[in-house]
C-alpha cells in the first residue's frame, strides 16, 4: 500500500514538473534564463504552441553549444510536446491508483524517445564537465538535477518505470539540495527539493519510519513552504511550483485553495487550455458537479472561437462534462458528452477508451441496453488489452449498476 502511494505521489508530481516560467525579478537565477529568445520560446510554450517553443529553444541551444541550460532547455519543450500529444497532461489520469496499477499499451515514439533521452544525456554530460572544473558552479548542478527530473518524468509518465524514474528524482532532488546549501537565495532549486519533501511527508507513517532508517525523510509544511517560495521567486519554476501546490492541495482535499491558485495561473495565461482546464477538473473533484459542467461547456465554447485556444485538446473538455453530468444523474447527456469526447480524431487512445466505457456505463443505467453495448464493443476494439476493455467485457455479460 505504502509503495502504491509513494509511486501515485511520484508520479502526480512529475506531470507537473517544468511546465513554464513566471521571470520573477531579482531572483538569483542562471543568466540565459533571463535572455529574450528565452522569453520568446516560452511564450508560445504558454499558449500551447509547443512546435513554436521547440523551434526557438533549437536555435537558442545552437547558439550555447556545450551550456546544460541550454540544452535542458530545449529538453522540457521537447518532453511536454510529447506529453501534451499523449493526452498525459490531464491531471484526471491521476486522480486514482490505477495510473500505477491499471493495464495501458506503451504508446511511446522511439524517436521521440531516443531525443528526449540524448538531451537529458547532453545535458547531464554538460553539467558535469563544468562540475568537474568547479564543483560548487551551481548553475551547472541546477541544470544537472533539472535534466534528471525531466527524464524523470518521462520514464514515470510514458514508460511506467517507476524504479528508475523514482531513482533519478532522488540524484534531481539531491542536486537541488546542494544548490541551495550553495545559494538559499536560488528559489528555482527549491520546486524539485519541495516536492520530494511534500511526498516523502505524505507517507504514512510505518513508512516513513522505515526509509528514516535510510536517511530519507521529509515534511508535507517544508515541501509546501519550498513551493511557496519557487512561486513566489522561481524564475524558471514559479508556474510550475504553483501547478504543483493546485495537485497537492487537489489530493488533499482543499478544493477551495486548490482552484484559487488555479484561477492565478489563468489570470496569468487566459489562453492556455490546460489551466482553464484545471479548474473545471477541481470543480468536478469537489463535488460541484452542475457548477463543473458550466466551467467545461464554457471552455467547450471558447475552444470554438478562432484563435482564443491555439492548441486546445476539446476531448478532455467533453470527457470532464460527461463526468460532472454522470455524477448529477444526467445520464443520457453525459454519454453524449463522453461519446463525443470519443469521436474527436485527436483524443488520445486511452482517453477514448475511458470516455468510450464511461458511455456505457452511462447507458446502462438510464436503461439504454443496445446503445450500451455499442459503447463497450468501440471500446474493445480500440484496445482489447487494456483495462477499459476488461470493464468494458465485464458490462456486455452484465449491464452495470452503480453500488
Amino acid at each position: 500500500m505504502a509503495g502504491s502511494i509513494l509511486k501515485w505521489a511520484f508520479g502526480c508530481a512529475l506531470a507537473l514538473l517544468a511546465t513554464g516560467v513566471g521571470w520573477a525579478a531579482g531572483a538569483h537565477t542562471n543568466p540565459l534564463n533571463r535572455d529574450p529568445l528565452v522569453r520568446e520560446a516560452y511564450d508560445h510554450f504558454y499558449q500551447l504552441d509547443y512546435p513554436g517553443a521547440v523551434t526557438r529553444f533549437e536555435q537558442f541551444h545552437a547558439q550555447h553549444p556545450g551550456d546544460p541550460q541550454a540544452t535542458a532547455l530545449l529538453l522540457n519543450a521537447v518532453l511536454f510536446q510529447d506529453l501534451y500529444k499523449l493526452d498525459l497532461l490531464d491531471t484526471t489520469f491521476y486522480s486514482s491508483d490505477s495510473f500505477v496499477t491499471g493495464k495501458r499499451p506503451n504508446s511511446e515514439d522511439p524517436k521521440t524517445r531516443d531525443r528526449i533521452f540524448a538531451l537529458a544525456d547532453e545535458a547531464v554530460q554538460e553539467a558535469n564537465w563544468n562540475l568537474s572544473k568547479n564543483p560548487k558552479d551551481i548553475d551547472a548542478l541546477f541544470a544537472r538535477g533539472w535534466a534528471r527530473s525531466l527524464k524523470a518524468t518521462y520514464m514515470a509518465m510514458v514508460e511506467r518505470g517507476f524504479a528508475a524514474g523514482l531513482h533519478l528524482s532522488i540524484e534531481a532532488k539531491n542536486d537541488h539540495e546542494r544548490v541551495l546549501q550553495l545559494d538559499p537565495d536560488y528559489a528555482d532549486a527549491k520546486l524539485v527539493f519541495g516536492i520530494y519533501q511534500y511526498v516523502v511527508g505524505s507517507l504514512p507513517l510505518p513508512f516513513k519510519l522505515l526509509i528514516g532508517m535510510a536517511g530519507i525523510s521529509g515534511t508535507k509544511a517544508k515541501g509546501m513552504e519550498l513551493l511557496q517560495d519557487a512561486a513566489a521567486h522561481g524564475t524558471i519554476t514559479s508556474v510550475e511550483a504553483r501547478t504543483t501546490m493546485a495537485l497537492f492541495l487537489r489530493r488533499d482535499g482543499k478544493y477551495p485553495e486548490a482552484i484559487q491558485v488555479v484561477e492565478s495561473l489563468k489570470r496569468q495565461y487566459p489562453h492556455d487550455f490546460l489551466f482553464c482546464l484545471e479548474e473545471a477538473n477541481l470543480r468536478q473533484e469537489s463535488g460541484a458537479g452542475m457548477s463543473a459542467a458550466a466551467t467545461y461547456q464554457a471552455l467547450i465554447e471558447q475552444t470554438a472561437k478562432p484563435g482564443y485556444f491555439p492548441s486546445a485538446h476539446v476531448d478532455l473538455a467533453y470527457y470532464g462534462l460527461g463526468k460532472s453530468l454522470h455524477g448529477e444523474r444526467h445520464f443520457d447527456e453525459a454519454a453524449l458528452a463522453y461519446e463525443k469526447a470519443a469521436s474527436i480524431p485527436t483524443a488520445g487512445a486511452e482517453l477514448k477508451r475511458r470516455s468510450l466505457v464511461a458511455a456505457g456505463m452511462s447507458r446502462d443505467l438510464n436503461g439504454q441496453r443496445e446503445q450500451a453495448l455499442m459503447d463497450y464493443h468501440a471500446t474493445i476494439q480500440a484496445g482489447s488489452d487494456t483495462e477499459q476493455a476488461d470493464m468494458a467485457r465485464k458490462y456486455l455479460d452484465k449491464p452495470y449498476r452503480e453500488k
